[in-house]
């Protein structure tokens, strides 16, 4: 028996790494003859890169960075695989909202300076890819600031340089690419569909979780706006238009429009990386997991991608979550042939997420002794 072993992480509790390596365990003790190989998942939010990592030979290289707030440096990095000279630069390393106190959320002063920096050492590194995960931003900028970093000016109607964060985007009135300006394919994993501005663009709906009072939420899409007609006059790209052009505060819009990036599906992007696909070659089952299985789980993340490249192979498919908010017909209908929940009934999440390593571990041993038992 093969069982590939691909969990993303229980959030605020276990990494994808962690998760895998518990099921693994409990898998090859139960069935030692069984082929056991994990791969670490994720869907391009905070831990892609760590993920990667675990699933492929690689190194992590660490680089100090501009932190979220301009006065602030931080001990980043990116994962780089050697092998076809692949970056995977996360934001939320260097310009994430964890990096922040509360009392320091301000998206009129926080930059995404610190990701171009990373992309920047990627590029002088020779990177011949860049996956650029957007998860866990604590900005608004546009992607402004991380532009910046690579090399393109930023001025107001006198010539004056503009300043850095998502306060400075309506001053902005002309911009200079860097000379010469060929960057390497840059992908931004992107799973959110939400438009630059407007109702449901950056600013209204991520700007308040990033600190963002009514009146910054108004200023700030009036800068993203500004910024979109000045890249359409310029560039003769329609960001506006651009479907998840919104996310990590339109930092998507902005290598769009500056790094010639592409805006992938973020789960799609991190299988082919790990090259699950590979992997699931002649697998009788998948394990997949997440900390909670819902109907979130059914759009673009992990549990639902897993599950259908799985299915398209020919292995069948189970799933540890924290906890199960799906009824069975629906997780059936999405390619999973079981749910298994790790909290017991009315278990609170505080104590669920205290005792994850050995609830995950529990459930993963009631699973293997069910695919032990069908093997006899």
């Amino acid at each position: 028996m093969k069982i590939v072993v691909a969990l993303d992480s229980f959030k605020g509790s276990l990494s994808a790494e962690r998760a895998c390596a518990i099921v693994a365990h409990s898998l090859k003790e139960a069935l030692p003859e069984a082929e056991v190989e994990a791969r670490p998942m994720a869907d391009g939010g905070e831990g892609t890169a760590r993920a990667i990592l675990g699933a492929r030979s690689g190194r992590w290289v660490a680089r100090r960075a501009m932190g979220p707030l301009p006065d602030r440096v931080v001990e980043a990095g990116y994962a780089w695989l050697e092998d076809d000279r692949t970056a995977v630069v996360e934001m939320a390393s260097a310009s994430g909202l964890t990096l922040l106190a509360p009392g320091e959320r301000n998206p009129l002063k926080t930059t995404t300076h610190g990701t171009g920096e990373l992309v920047r050492a990627a590029i002088e590194q020779g990177a011949r890819r860049i996956l650029l995960a957007v998860g866990g931003s604590a900005t608004v900028d546009g992607g402004v600031g991380a532009a910046m970093a690579v090399g393109w000016q930023f001025a107001d109607a006198r010539g004056v340089p503009v300043g850095l964060g998502g306060g400075e985007l309506q001053r902005i009135a002309r911009f200079q690419a860097p000379d010469p300006w060929k960057p390497p394919p840059v992908e931004v994993l992107c799973d959110v569909t939400h438009g630059l501005c407007g109702p449901e663009g950056a600013a209204r709906v991520f700007g308040p979780q990033k600190g963002a009072t009514p009146a910054m939420v108004e200023r700030l899409d009036a800068g993203l706006r500004q910024l979109a007609r000045l890249v359409q006059a310029n560039l003769g790209l329609d960001l506006l238009a651009l479907p998840g052009g919104g996310a990590a505060g339109g930092l998507a819009a902005g290598a769009v429009a500056f790094m010639n990036a592409q805006l992938v599906p973020g789960v799609q992007a991190v299988m082919e990386v790990v090259r699950l696909a590979d992997a699931l070659i002649g697998a009788d089952w998948v394990i997949t997991g997440e900390g909670r299985l819902d109907d979130t789980s059914l759009c673009g993340k992990v549990v639902s991608g897993v599950a259908a490249l799985a299915r398209k192979k020919g292995a069948r498919v189970a799933v540890l979550a924290g906890t199960v908010a799906l009824p069975s017909r629906m997780w059936r209908r999405a390619g999973m042939d079981m749910a298994i929940a790790c909290a017991p009934a009315g278990m609170s999440a505080a104590e669920a997420m205290t005792r994850a390593e050995e609830l995950l571990a529990g459930a993963a041993d009631s699973l293997a002794r069910t695919l032990a038992v069908g093997t006899r």
